[in-house]
C-alpha cells in the first residue's frame, strides 16, 4: 500500500522501530513520537497500523490526552488479554475509548473472524470501546501469510480520507 499511495501523490511516513524481534513500548513509544514530529503541525495525519502496532498506538495515544490524527485505522490488534511474550512490555493494554476518540477524529477498528491472535471473543474488548469496528471473515491475521496482498478496499478508504494529508502506515 506503501506503493500504491507514494504513486497518487500522498505523503506517507513509514516509520521503523528498533529490535522488532524485542520490541519494547517505552522505546517504541519514543520512537513514534519522533517520527510524528518530523510531520508539519499544520498537515492532517491519518495513521494507519497492524498487530503489534495497533498496541503502540493504544499506548500512545493514551499518553497524550490530545488530537494527533485525523484519522486512525487500527487493522487486526492482537488480543488485549493475552500477554505475548515477545511484548510483554506493551501489557496491559490501555483500553480507552475517551483517549482514543481525544487522539483522532475518527478511528476505526478492523478484525477477522479467525485471526490467530485476537479470537472473536477477546476482539469484544475493542468493540465495547464504542469505536466503529469492521470484522472481516476468515482473513486470518490479515497480512499476507493470510492471504492479503494488495487491499484496494482500504487504499481507497486512505484516498477518501486523505485529499492533501499526510499518511503514517
Amino acid at each position: 500500500m506503501f506503493h500504491e499511495l507514494r504513486e497518487r501523490k500522498q505523503n506517507v511516513y513509514y516509520p521503523t522501530f528498533s529490535d522488532f524481534n524485542a520490541p519494547d513500548k517505552n522505546v517504541w513509544l519514543k520512537e513514534l513520537s519522533s517520527a510524528i514530529d518530523t510531520i508539519p503541525k499544520n498537515h492532517t495525519l491519518t495513521v494507519i497500523t497492524h498487530s503489534l502496532g495497533c498496541l503502540l498506538w493504544l499506548h500512545h495515544a493514551a499518553a497524550q490526552n490530545k488530537q494527533i490524527a485525523s484519522h486512525v485505522i487500527l487493522v487486526a490488534p492482537p488480543s488485549p488479554t493475552k500477554v505475548l511474550s515477545e511484548a510483554k512490555s506493551f501489557f496491559p493494554v490501555p483500553l480507552n475509548g475517551k483517549s482514543l476518540s481525544q487522539a483522532a477524529e475518527d478511528t476505526l477498528f478492523v478484525h477477522s473472524t479467525n485471526d490467530p491472535y485476537c479470537s472473536v471473543e477477546d476482539s469484544i474488548n475493542y468493540t465495547k470501546l464504542n469505536i466503529p469496528s469492521i470484522s472481516l471473515p476468515n482473513s486470518g491475521h490479515i497480512n499476507t501469510q493470510s492471504g492479503f496482498g494488495k487491499w484496494p478496499w482500504i487504499l481507497d478508504l486512505c484516498m477518501k480520507k486523505n485529499k492533501e494529508s499526510e499518511i503514517f502506515v
